[in-house]
């Protein structure tokens, strides 16, 4: 019922800023000092959000590109928790993807989010709670931490190297749910439509 609500209002706030974008100012209000503090503590320059139909269409690219490598996550051959490391990777990826497209639908610009999110989850995840996406998970601001930059998931490390990036204890098994939670949060609250070939069975869903 909670996430119906936010969702709702979060749709309606988006509606009038396509209406009446000269009162966005005014309506954008409730998150200014969310983004605001985000700003200071990242020393990022200031994001102005501006709604486009071109932002939206990449918004929904970004979605979609985010779906059809969560079926790559959700594959058996990852499942192994002996797959940590690759699990992570595509986990990161998938995970910026989905949150990129919910700052694109928000207003933020692709250069900025280019520039200031680049591979980060954990930022890319405080700036869109800051702004409405409303997926407080502990469990997922732990993997979000884990996960960044996601880049580091990619190269091959030995166990004796020190510098190596910690797994948090997290394994396939954990990752994958979260990821899915996530990329179900964004395409519930931007009402993109799931790519071809990428609609959930009703049992998925409801698991």
């Amino acid at each position: 019922m909670g996430d119906s609500k936010i969702a709702t209002s979060r749709r309606a706030l988006l509606r009038a800023l396509t209406i009446a974008p000269v009162a966005a100012s005014a309506i954008a209000s409730p998150w200014e000092g969310a983004l605001a503090a985000l700003h200071q503590r990242y020393e990022d320059e200031r994001a102005t959000l501006a709604r486009t139909k071109e932002g939206r269409s990449l918004s929904r690219f970004r979605y979609h590109n985010a779906e059809r490598w969560m079926t790559t996550l959700e594959a058996d051959f990852l499942a192994d928790p002996r797959h940590a490391k690759e699990a992570l990777h595509q986990a990161g990826f998938v995970t910026q993807q989905a949150l990129c497209a919910y700052l694109l639908d928000m207003g933020f610009a692709d250069t900025w989010n280019a520039s200031h999110i680049k591979q980060d989850i954990a930022k890319a995840l405080a700036y869109s709670n800051a702004c409405g996406f409303g997926h407080d998970c502990p469990d997922m601001a732990r993997l979000a931490t884990v996960l960044s930059p996601y880049w580091k998931w990619g190269y091959h490390y030995h166990d004796w190297e020190e510098d190596r990036p910690r797994t948090g204890g997290f394994i396939p098994a954990m990752i994958t749910p979260l990821v899915r939670a996530l990329v179900d949060r964004v395409h519930d609250v931007t009402g993109h439509p799931r790519p071809r070939g990428c609609q959930r069975r009703p049992q998925e869903a409801r698991s």
